[in-house]
């Protein structure tokens, strides 16, 4: 079986209400290395999407990150927000300017 992961970045999204002239960053993911399958998770033929929130500096590097829904492993959740945190974003804006906001990504780990 051969591991393929899928990344889907659902509509990023500020974890507060966002106003009309704000807007969510964005993952510049060419940024970044997509996580490796950990090895265990690999054998133990566990998938699943990992839901993640990054805040993002006014620079567009992650000032904090969290995991907000678990995929159901924690080796999985632990890797997709460990190398996804080396990510730059295009900040996100408040009022027309770069401010640090919340952006919210979704990871699918699934085997083919």
């Amino acid at each position: 079986m051969k591991p393929q992961i899928a990344i889907l970045i659902s509509s990023l999204l500020l974890s507060l209400s966002a106003m009309a002239a704000d807007t969510a960053p964005v993952m510049d993911s060419k940024s970044c290395e997509p996580p490796k399958y950990p090895k265990a998770a690999l054998m133990n033929e566990e998938t699943g999407t990992v839901s993640m929130g990054f805040l993002v500096g006014a620079d567009g590097k992650v000032v904090e990150s969290k995991v907000e829904k678990s995929s159901g492993s924690k080796s999985l959740d632990k890797a997709a927000l460990g190398a996804l945190s080396q990510c730059k974003f295009k900040p996100g804006t408040k009022d027309g300017k770069p401010d640090q906001l919340w952006a919210k990504v979704d990871f699918v780990w699934k085997l083919e």
